[in-house]
């Protein structure tokens, strides 16, 4: 099998646990509802046809047919009158029956449409984080997510089964059984574990392509499952790292499956691919040098905020109040960091009305991390793009980072007025940084297009809480 001699690759026991449907999950159990047998979705702006769908639980899906993030004008029935929608049905291509429609509105009357409490979520993953902290030390736990987190129980395996008659992968089933009822006794909510006596990846591997379809919820790969479930991972996008742009690129290359991948010369990967070819062969074949105790992170270095706006967007100058809103608070985040950025990215995407493909724009620049200079960047870009027409959501994004201390001087510049501005800046977050974020605003938060007041009552976009990275 490959190329590998397994036996000379290091070994970590590794549970990687996911929330089952977790902010669906959370909301069931503070209704006293069962998380896995209740229909159950969350929505922000449920009075709207345009409603977000957030998450969902298992049965909601599975009535339904809808998954996570999706439009209320998606589901077969009106969200306000829990009545069969034939407009909706007939958008989604839905054969239509009598049959089904007694089918939906039957589901529709008995599900729970409730809005999104981040403050909620946040609070019972610290609970989870404390119920990890019992089987391993800070050094042990990383979190991947709001919902998903590595537990290292390499070290704490023969401590909850001592008892040598079991092998270290029975070792590893049976504590990550522990944890799964210790989640549900301490939050009412069920967890999925992909565990491995190798690496993290074929932990993450596990849980996406096999615990969560199977009754325990839980499954083991190691270095000696990888010829036969890593290479049989039937979809080259279910395959961590690779999505559908990675796979057209593979495609191209005449590489149809994980199992190819594996095979294919690493030379050729890397001269088509670059470093995220050799990258993905390396991965394809099992092997994963990162652990828990130096983070297992997505491999994008930068930072950046998204929204969707509560209406179209039709004036330019209110598109770019929340362009520019969005600007600063990202560079803000960047500052606390203390990095520079390189490249500046934007997305605004219109509205579906308008048929109008998504403005993506990108720019090269000196490092900076001053929000003046970063924000008349980002507006240039969308300047340079926008031809008019309805705006939905919007997104920045910077990247390429270096350090804070790196800094290019220009003969154009007024070196004065640079220190100036960036010992005002520096007052400002440090202001904002004591007494929030809305102590100190421009005078655009009080036109109508702003944005920045609104999403002061948010956690992390949701409603409950404060601004995404700014409290």
């Amino acid at each position: 099998m490959g190329c590998f001699d397994y036996s000379k690759e290091p070994r970590s026991d590794i549970a990687f646990v996911d929330m089952k449907s977790f902010y669906a999950s959370v909301e069931c159990v503070a209704r006293g509802l069962h998380p896995l047998k209740t229909s159950l979705c969350v929505m922000s702006r449920a009075d709207n046809s345009a409603g977000l769908i957030l998450a969902s639980s298992p049965t909601f899906k599975k009535v339904f047919g809808k998954s996570n993030v999706g439009r209320a004008y998606e589901l077969p029935f009106d969200v306000k009158t829990r009545k069969f929608s034939y407009a909706n049905a007939r958008r989604q291509g839905i054969e239509v029956t009598p049959q089904y429609v007694r089918f939906i509105e039957s589901w529709a009357k008995v599900t729970y449409i409730v809005p999104p409490r981040m403050d909620e979520y946040i609070k019972v993953n610290m609970q989870i984080q404390r119920v990890f902290q019992n089987f391993g030390g800070p050094e042990d736990i990383f979190p991947y997510s709001i919902d998903e987190g590595f537990v290292d129980l390499t070290s704490s395996l023969n401590y909850f089964v001592p008892d040598d008659a079991f092998s270290r992968r029975e070792k590893l089933d049976r504590v990550s059984a522990d944890i799964q009822r210790a989640i549900w006794k301490e939050t009412g909510i069920y967890s999925t574990v992909g565990m491995s006596n190798a690496n993290p990846l074929l932990a993450k591997l596990a849980l996406d392509n096999e615990a969560k379809k199977i009754p325990h919820m839980r499954a083991n790969w190691s270095y000696e499952d990888v010829e036969e479930k890593v290479w049989g991972i039937p979809e080259m996008t279910d395959f961590w790292g690779i999505g559908s742009r990675m796979e057209k690129r593979l495609n191209a290359l005449g590489i149809y499956s994980i199992r190819e991948l594996a095979n294919a010369n690493p030379d050729r990967l890397k001269q088509a691919l670059g470093v995220v070819g050799l990258d993905l062969w390396f991965h394809a074949n099992g092997i994963d040098e990162s652990n828990v105790h130096v983070p297992y992170r997505p491999k994008s270095r930068g930072l950046g905020n998204s929204q969707v706006l509560p209406r179209n967007y039709v004036r330019q100058r209110d598109i770019e109040i929340v362009l520019r809103e969005m600007a600063e608070q990202v560079a803000i985040r960047m500052r606390r960091i203390k990095k520079k950025a390189t490249v500046v990215s934007i997305h605004v995407g219109y509205s579906k009305d308008e048929g109008l493909s998504s403005i993506q724009a990108q720019r090269k620049i000196d490092p900076t991390n001053r929000t003046s200079v970063l924000s008349e960047v980002v507006l240039e870009l969308f300047r340079k793009k926008y031809k008019g027409g309805a705006v939905r959501n919007v997104a920045v994004r910077y990247s390429g980072f270096v350090e804070e201390s790196f800094g290019l001087i220009s003969l154009f510049e007024d070196i004065e007025a640079v220190e100036k501005e960036e010992r005002l800046q520096t007052a400002i977050d440090t202001v904002r940084d004591q007494y929030g974020f809305t102590s100190l605003l421009k005078g655009n938060a009080l036109e109508g297009g702003s944005r920045v007041m609104a999403r002061s009552k948010l956690v992390g976009g949701h409603s409950a809480g404060g601004l995404d990275g700014l409290k």
